[in-house]
């Protein structure tokens, strides 16, 4: 079985939740299967530690899920327009995957969550493409075959799906949200699977 890496931060659960309807999307293609993974909150005053497995939720990424993976999807909540300090920590560190060319020619999407419905969700998106653009990977959005984009009055794009979270960050996904979101993961899911077969 080929995997799609989905690797998110998530402070509420939205973007997790996010990240299981991407995980659906994705084994809904046959012979591929979902692997969400985290990173670690960071520290704004020191050095922070966190166990090496989390209490709850997914385990923590490691360099091996991003060389294993045949595709990825990365989400993160929007903080003033652009992806969490923890994904971003994360992502500052991958240089030697970089260097190596692992991630060069593996599909890639975004997703994100915000609290209002115009703060950022798209320069949240577009900021989690710059680094793996750099890596060398191949940007997949939700084409507008998804006819969920064009009536949406919650979240969704076609750069990568989104959610509104609201003010308190309790709004659950709509169906439209959860719909794009499983969408986004059988596209990424189809692309890789086809890359893959090409490869091997």
């Amino acid at each position: 079985m080929a995997e799609v890496l989905i690797l998110y931060y998530s402070r509420h659960g939205a973007t997790a939740e996010m990240a299981r309807q991407i995980a659906r999307g994705v084994e809904e293609i046959k012979d591929m299967t979902a692997r969400i993974r985290t990173v670690p909150a960071v520290s704004t005053v020191c050095e922070a530690t966190e166990d090496e497995i989390p209490e709850q939720g997914a385990l923590y990424v490691s360099e091996a899920d991003l060389t294993e993976c045949c595709g990825l999807a990365v989400g993160s909540p929007t903080r003033f327009g652009n992806m969490a300090a923890p994904m971003k920590y994360f992502l500052d560190t991958t240089s030697r995957l970089w260097m190596s060319g692992a991630l060069i020619g593996k599909p890639a999407g975004v997703f994100t969550s915000t609290s209002s419905l115009h703060g950022g969700q798209e320069s949240t998106l577009l900021s989690m493409m710059l680094p793996l653009l750099h890596h060398g990977m191949l940007l997949v959005g939700i084409p507008y075959s998804e006819t969920a984009l064009l009536h949406t009055t919650s979240g969704g794009t076609p750069y990568g799906a989104s959610h509104l979270a609201g003010g308190d960050s309790k709004l659950p996904l709509t169906e439209e949200e959860k719909q794009i979101c499983r969408t986004q993961g059988r596209h990424l899911a189809e692309i890789a699977s086809r890359l893959d077969r090409g490869n091997t």
